[in-house]
């Protein structure tokens, strides 16, 4: 089923945008984990709406409420289902949308598959709301990481065409991905995380978006973690991410640059450093034939401009089958990457603590 990933570490994702709730069903998790609740608030509270300039003005508190799987804060090794209920809901926004799809968005695919019965209500199922649930089972899964030794972590790469600093492949540490999480605006460079805020500003107030990159890491990995061919490190990792909606393209280490060089350029010399063999330097990103190679996981996750901008763009009336222009009303962030940072490291880290 498409709203289910995993094997050892399953999960099932349901719900609508603008339905009661949504929510997750995670399989896999021991008896005995203590849920760590400050991890989990603090994970959901970054990916909230309504909380900054450059978010939705949809005010949702997103606590979720767990009805199974815990007995007085500890795994039973029952399912653990976890529900966050929709508050601030708007759904007459929508009504005039139902036939009239908005450019860039899963409307027009979604009424054909479903016989025009679909959700169309804030995108339904397709919608980024959906990724409130996959970032609840991230913070589980980033629990379950730490207690091996793993921590995964991210920054925002790239906004328009304002840059951070990009990671170092090499000597990413645990301290920087942990500093980033308590950061509200999660760069590296903080003047740059400022012009990122000032153009998305200078993007909303001519009612358009903007787009960008979130680079993510994952340290402490063993070597050889994940199976070549389609169970590949960079496989399952790519699989969870292009679960969060706007994601276009992913890229791993040195990406598509390393297109553009040698062999002898790209390629990273083994050595011994402090009795364990690394490379010297990581343009394969950690993966190497699908396998984890011990060496930081790098990849970088690009995000289109938010579909849902205040310019009048052209659709058709999907009953007259005549053109029409379309102006889209209702809340909507004038740029997604901010808030995607905590779900693209909670879709690594389903991935991950599902291979391990």
């Amino acid at each position: 089923m498409s709203n289910s990933y995993g094997e050892s570490f399953k999960i099932t994702i349901f719900g609508q945008s603008h339905a009661d709730a949504i929510g997750v069903v995670i399989e896999g998790i021991p008896a005995g984990v203590t849920l760590d609740t400050a991890l989990i608030a603090q994970t959901m509270t970054r990916r909230a709406p309504g909380n900054a300039p450059y978010a939705t003005a949809r005010k949702e508190p997103d606590f979720p409420e767990i009805v199974s799987g815990v007995v007085n804060g500890v795994t039973c090794g029952a399912p653990l289902c976890a529900i966050i209920y929709n508050k601030d809901t708007k759904s007459k926004d929508y009504d005039a949308l139902h036939t009239v799809p908005r450019p860039s968005h899963a409307d027009f695919a979604a009424y054909v598959k479903y016989n025009g019965q679909y959700d169309h209500r804030g995108g339904g199922q397709f919608s980024g709301r959906m990724t409130a649930p996959l970032v609840f089972a991230g913070a589980v899964a980033m629990q379950l990481l730490r207690e091996k030794g793993v921590t995964v972590g991210a920054h925002i790469a790239q906004i328009g065409a304002v840059k951070d600093d990009p990671f170092d492949p090499v000597s990413i540490d645990t301290t920087t991905l942990n500093a980033l999480k308590n950061k509200p605006f999660c760069t590296l460079n903080d003047e740059a995380g400022a012009n990122m805020q000032a153009a998305i500003a200078a993007a909303k107030s001519d009612g358009d978006s903007l787009g960008g990159v979130i680079e993510c890491a994952a340290l402490g990995l063993p070597v050889g973690v994940g199976d070549p061919m389609f169970s590949g490190i960079e496989n399952e990792i790519a699989r969870c991410v292009f679960a969060v909606p706007a994601v276009k393209g992913i890229e791993f280490g040195s990406g598509f640059a390393g297109a553009t060089l040698r062999g002898s350029e790209n390629n990273d010399p083994f050595s011994l450093k402090d009795g364990a063999i690394r490379t010297e330097t990581n343009n394969h990103g950690g993966c190497l034939g699908g396998l984890s190679s011990g060496m930081p996981i790098v990849f970088r996750a690009a995000f289109k401009p938010t579909p849902s901008i205040a310019k009048p763009q052209h659709s058709v009336d999907l009953v007259t089958n005549e053109a029409t222009i379309l102006t889209i009303p209702g809340r909507h962030d004038p740029c997604v990457v901010p808030r995607a940072v905590p779900c693209i490291e909670a879709a690594c880290a389903i991935a991950l603590i599902n291979l391990l």
